[in-house]
């Protein structure tokens, strides 16, 4: 990722938000996201990580590219048992199978397995469409659209929540709409920082911002005294 140091906001934002961001960047540095060696690979990836550890779709995904089946073409064309199977390891494999198959035959049918054409789409249209497809809720889609087809829209997850639940940005009612609309107010238009952002957001949460808080190490500590050691 380049260009991840971001100028100043101006004085109509929260500068707390990019007060958080440097402070990550700095003890974390850049986390290199999204893992995936195409676009398409990583929609698959946003679909079959739901409820489960990247490990684990990693091992689905591999199983998918030793039976040349990471493909639009050729995962449309599996039947539903032989999906399952092949992704047995990202966990509720039955579900995911649907999921990933309602996905692929919106992709197909709708535009030709072509990820420039969903590239033309606007924002709003993409978010639109992905979130009419069974299965496909608010955080998957809006990690495909900024992580696969690199438009700005921000992923809100739980550690999102409750991140900035603790540190005051949010209040206890901010669903992800909400919540998402308070990161895009106060951070600026950039698809990089978006990227980088939500993934060191993901790395605080599991290290430190757990249902129970391991704030003592936390980069985030300082800008908060309500943490808790």
């Amino acid at each position: 990722m380049e260009n991840l140091r971001i100028s100043p906001m101006s004085s109509s934002t929260d500068n707390k938000l990019m007060c958080f961001y440097e402070a990550l960047l700095d003890h974390f540095g850049p986390q290199h996201w999204w893992p995936g060696q195409s676009p398409f690979e990583v929609m698959v990836g946003a679909v079959l990580t739901q409820n489960t550890n990247w490990s684990n779709v990693e091992k689905a995904i591999k199983n998918l590219k030793n039976a040349q089946a990471l493909t639009p073409e050729r995962i449309n064309n599996l039947t539903h048992e032989e999906l399952a199977q092949l992704i047995r390891p990202a966990g509720y494999f039955n579900i995911k199978a649907k999921r990933l198959k309602n996905f692929i035959r919106w992709f197909c049918s709708d535009y030709n397995a072509s990820i420039e054409s969903l590239r033309e789409l606007s924002v709003d249209r993409l978010r639109e469409e992905l979130l009419s497809i069974n299965g496909i809720g608010r955080e998957t889609a809006d990690s495909i659209i900024l992580y696969a087809l690199e438009k700005l829209t921000f992923v809100v997850d739980t550690y999102t929540y409750r991140i900035l639940l603790r540190h005051g940005c949010i209040d206890p009612d901010s669903d992800y709409e909400r919540t998402k609309e308070y990161c895009q107010a106060n951070l600026p238009d950039d698809i990089a920082l978006y990227n980088e952002l939500h993934a060191l957001i993901v790395r605080t949460g599991k290290i430190h911002c757990k249902p129970r808080p391991a704030c003592l190490e936390c980069p985030l500590a300082r800008f908060s005294h309500d943490v808790e050691a």
